[in-house]
């Protein structure tokens, strides 16, 4: 396995490759666990070469508390990457991402003002930022994201169609453990007693997608939710909301298979937990 942590270094390794094999992309902010090796082990078959990137982007956190918190363990991070069959690392710091701080800015309309959007404002600009900037380095064929992120993909997906970017998007299923809780490099930073309840989150999701299953409508699934936290004082739910999974647009019923999104977002602890469930 290569390493690079210089942009003009990759861009060349790249270069010399990209005639003849495809390249599949798997863009991490590192604390990497079995979520981010299935996306890794997806692009392994389905493409000859396999790059993914670990670099955590300042610009896309509204909360200095949460950058500062976010796990950093690039040699194991590596280590794990090499087994899962990954080709290249690039691991760039951030003074060679950001030369100076970036002026532009991407607005990406209604998905700025939903779910994750009116929760976490400038965020998916600095996704949008990183994300073009990888995509041009890297230059891949076919870019993997974990559903667990439904509404970056949202957004990539648009940052795909608006600028032209040869790449095709691979949204990936979402990897849980044995509880049901979603895998997720923040779940690092539970306690042992927060870690035990975080689950909750998943029960939340199966309960409401099996009360729509049963014919219950939206409204009455969403406030069965609420009132599920409202008995456990540990949790700050921030959002619960069905959507369409591709455009995110408020649904008022249940959609064609496939096309049903539950998302909801809770606070536990000083840990912010996101979850979703597509049908």
């Amino acid at each position: 396995m290569n390493r690079f942590d210089k942009i003009d270094a990759v861009r060349q390794y790249l270069h010399t490759l990209r005639a003849e094999q495809t390249i599949g992309f798997v863009p991490t902010m590192g604390a990497l666990h079995e979520g981010h090796l299935a996306l890794v082990e997806a692009a392994r078959r389905e493409n000859d070469v396999v790059v993914s990137s670990i670099f955590v982007n300042p610009v896309q956190f509204n909360n200095p508390d949460d950058l500062a918190r976010y796990p950093r363990t690039l040699e194991e991070d590596c280590q794990k990457l090499e087994l899962a069959g990954c080709d290249v690392v690039f691991a760039p710091s951030v003074e060679e991402m950001y030369p100076q701080p970036p002026l532009l800015r991407i607005h990406f309309g209604e998905l700025e003002t939903v779910l994750e959007g009116a929760f976490r404002p400038g965020h998916f600009n600095g996704v949008g930022i990183v994300v073009s900037k990888l995509f041009n380095i890297i230059q891949p064929d076919r870019a993997y994201f974990g559903q667990k992120d439904l509404q970056q993909v949202a957004v990539i997906r648009r940052l795909v169609q608006d600028l032209s970017f040869q790449v095709e998007l691979i949204r990936c299923p979402t990897l849980r453990e044995d509880d049901g809780l979603a895998m997720s490099s923040r779940n690092r930073n539970l306690t042992p007693d927060e870690r035990q309840q975080a689950p909750a989150l998943f029960q939340a999701l199966t309960m409401a997608r099996d009360l729509l299953l049963e014919g219950q409508d939206v409204v009455q699934a969403k406030a069965a939710v609420i009132n599920f936290f409202t008995s456990r004082l540990e949790f700050r739910l921030e959002y619960v909301d069905v959507v369409n999974a591709d455009t995110l647009h408020s649904a008022q019923e249940m959609l064609a298979p496939g096309q049903t999104a539950i998302c909801l977002a809770a606070h536990l602890g000083k840990v912010r937990l996101i979850d979703n469930l597509v049908f």
